[in-house]
């Protein structure tokens, strides 16, 4: 689910952006207009760090080229790529690219198609910078996330659960595997959980000297497989599926099922060898993270128990294929994997930096190699949120942290004496890329009511060079006359003080009374109410006279880990009672009409709609749910049992966890929405909730989209979602 919450991020994506002319459009043009994003902020696409660390590079004119810009002035210094100085070119445009360490080669590629939501296939060309001149990847079909040797001469790629390796200088292609097979073995990639739920992308790493090539081999043939219809459609349509429905199977492991086997392979690239590493005989582990250290002779490998409750890192000798343990983290609850997305090394081997979160918020620790703990890089009654770097040499970390607000991310500089420095200026959310040494970055930054803007930064002087402000943007938002955004706090069910945001309609009047739509997502280290923008449909309502109103209970992000991880082997409850807790709050406002509150949410966010309106609290008038899990033993084992165990472990907790369990207690009218062909949060969830519903004689609404996944994208498909759901709310709330 990767908290779930990138579906509903997006939804924003898709959804966000902004309105319109400079007159107020009718809301069913708003709505067509938010949803086709004709006002989405610009955007620096494809930005990318040059090694010497005075440079970067980005993709322009509409795919066309790739352009290195200057970190000092902003302005472009020259053309990496250029469509029509391109020898025989064969493409129009590009839709991305990445560069050798010696920057004189370039991948990029076109055609690109989605196998679920992150990885993709597409169709790979070799770019020589200096020669102009291209040649494909791989002709024998897509290939997947290749990735340059340290060297430059090589490349290795995936196609078809495999890997191969092409030695550019001789023009020829290598299976590095040859046993991959869909539904059973997969080399190097990450399967469907692996994608999901630990957000691996590519799952082999070139060794530093470009001689070997470590990869997780995943097996999955004990993993059941979940099957779903396939029609024919439209929009796209599938003409195979015509007169006889497809159907379409996939491994996926659920709560307390057989999960994937995983192990690690080293290939010799002179040899062509592999050989298997030895990180011990527990087989229900999870290995999310494989990363060769500044030494050739080690490769760190980190390694999961079943429950998440412990990780440890391994270092492998690639070529005796003898581990040591290096470094265990532990839990009473569970270890975030996303700490792993920081793990990285010094340049001297002697070091490494490992994120974690052992001292009650999510902080940056240097150890040296042999697992000894050298110092905290950051410090404070705050979490990190991102870290983008140590400076070994200056010994200086950087990092985004939410120390001043939950609401807020700023960027960060601390020292080896503690001494911390804001690199950022102004409220809102900023995130950085920085330069490879770190002198200068770009600020990526939007606040509740301010759209993205780029600016660039340096970290040692006063410099602020606008890169990007949005203003035409900003222009038109403004002369629309909307209202806008308002922070504001109120208490959870246990008393805890809680962030929300709320949007009051258009010509709103204190002295009249309003119906509100609550709108939340709560899951797991998620934040909704934050200093960010977006551009919902939330306007559409405002516009329409609802108050749409969003508040972050306890379990979401940048509070700590006690504040994120209560919700522990418990899912939903004390989500939803804080939930219920807002609703009531919000029922004592003097413009608020109490007895016309609703609530909605997709995913995540479906699932808490039907605690909420399940849980006998009878505050919500009307709720919907899109895509909601409605119990968690149908949903898959990393997420589920992460955060609960498995239900043989928890089964009261699994119950009390359940919507489905209490449907007979379903009060307030619902509209309960699913896609067929949701290969993540199974339509299962909805067909025995609602024969649940049938069975207590529960009325509701429902509405099916054929072959539409969990984002419910395709055609006409968001505008009639959204469509529908404004009418429910019309006729219900």
């Amino acid at each position: 689910m990767k908290l779930l919450t990138f579906f509903l991020s997006t939804l924003f994506l898709t959804i966000t952006s902004q309105v319109m002319h400079a007159q107020t459009p009718t809301n069913d043009t708003l709505l067509h207009q938010i949803i086709n994003g004709d006002f989405q902020p610009k955007q620096i696409k494809a930005l990318q760090s040059m090694e010497n660390g005075d440079y970067f590079t980005q993709l322009c004119d509409s795919g066309k080229a790739v352009v290195k810009f200057s970190y000092r002035t902003g302005k472009a210094v020259d053309t990496l790529f250029n469509i029509r100085t391109v020898f025989h070119c064969p493409l129009k445009s590009i839709e991305g690219y990445q560069l050798d360490s010696a920057e004189d080669r370039m991948l990029v590629y076109v055609n690109a198609k989605r196998t679920y939501r992150r990885i993709f296939s597409a169709n790979y060309y070799v770019y020589d910078v200096m020669r102009k001149n291209m040649k494909p990847l791989s002709d024998g079909g897509p290939q997947e996330s290749p990735a340059f040797s340290p060297d430059g001469r090589m490349v290795v790629f995936a196609r078809n659960n495999n890997l191969y390796i092409n030695k550019l200088d001789y023009d020829t292609e290598v299976p590095i595997t040859t046993d991959g097979e869909a539904g059973e073995i997969v080399n190097g990639m990450p399967d469907w959980m692996y994608e999901e739920e630990f957000d691996c992308i590519r799952m082999f790493v070139w060794s530093p000297d470009s001689k070997l090539v470590a990869f997780v081999k995943i097996n999955d043939t004990n993993v059941k497989p979940y099957s779903y219809i396939r029609y024919e459609g439209e929009d796209p349509s599938f003409p195979s599926s015509a007169t006889y429905p497809t159907v379409v199977s996939f491994k996926y492991p659920k709560a307390g099922t057989a999960i994937p086997q995983a192990t690690v392979q080293i290939y010799n690239t002179y040899y062509k060898t592999t050989r298997q590493v030895n990180i011990g005989n527990d087989s229900d582990v999870y290995i999310p993270k494989i990363e060769w250290t500044r030494n050739i002779n080690e490769l760190a490998i980190a390694k999961f128990d079943r429950d998440q409750t412990k990780m440890q890192l391994y270092f492998a000798n690639p070529r005796s294929t003898v581990s040591h343990l290096v470094l265990t983290d532990q839990s009473n609850t569970y270890v975030d994997y996303r700490n792993l997305q920081y793990l990285s090394f010094t340049p001297d081997g002697k070091h490494f930096v490992y994120v974690s979160e052992k001292d009650g918020y999510r902080h940056a620790y240097l150890y040296t190699t042999t697992g000894i703990l050298e110092k905290d890089l950051t410090k404070g009654n705050w979490d990190i949120t991102d870290f983008y770097g140590y400076d070994a040499a200056k010994r200086i970390s950087y990092f985004q942290a939410a120390e001043i607000s939950p609401l807020e991310r700023n960027v960060y500089s601390m020292n080896a004496k503690g001494i911390e420095k804001r690199l950022t200026e102004g409220q809102g959310t900023h995130s950085a890329t920085f330069s490879n040494n770190f002198a200068f970055f770009i600020d990526h930054t939007s606040s509740l009511n301010t759209p993205d803007q780029y600016i660039l930064r340096s970290t040692n002087e006063k410099m602020e060079r606008p890169l990007e402000m949005n203003e035409a943007l900003i222009a038109k938002i403004n002369a629309l006359g909307l209202p806008k955004k308002e922070f504001f706090t109120c208490h959870g069910a246990d008393g805890t003080l809680l962030n929300g945001w709320m949007l009051k309609p258009v010509n709103f009047s204190s002295s009249k009374k309003y119906p509100v739509l609550m709108v939340q997502y709560s899951g797991p280290d998620s934040q909704e109410a934050g200093d960010f923008w977006t551009f919902d449909w939330e306007y559409v309502l405002a516009a329409k006279g609802y108050i749409v109103a969003c508040v972050d209970g306890r379990g979401t992000a940048a509070r700590g880990v006690a504040f994120r991880k209560c919700t522990y082997e418990h899912l939903g409850v004390k989500e939803s009672d804080d939930q219920v807790a807002v609703a009531k709050y919000l029922g004592t406002l003097p413009y608020v009409d109490s007895h016309r509150i609703g609530i909605w949410g997709w995913s995540y966010g479906g699932y808490m709609t039907l605690m909420c309106m399940t849980n006998g609290s009878h505050v919500f008038k009307a709720g919907i749910a899109v895509a909601p899990v409605t119990d968690w033993k149908y949903y898959d084992a990393a997420y589920t049992e992460r955060y609960m165990k498995t239900p043989q472990e928890n089964p009261d907790g699994y119950k009390k966890s359940s919507p489905l369990e209490h449907a007979a207690n379903l009060h307030g009218k619902l509209l309960i929405i699913h896609g067929l062909a949701d290969d993540n949060v199974h339509p299962q969830n909805t067909f025995e909730f609602t024969e649940r519903l049938v069975q207590a004689n529960k009325q509701f609404e429902m509405q099916i989209y054929t072959n539409r996944n969990h984002n419910l994208i395709g055609g006409n498909t968001r505008y009639h979602l959204f469509q529908r759901m404004i009418n429910f709310l019309d006729r219900n709330l």
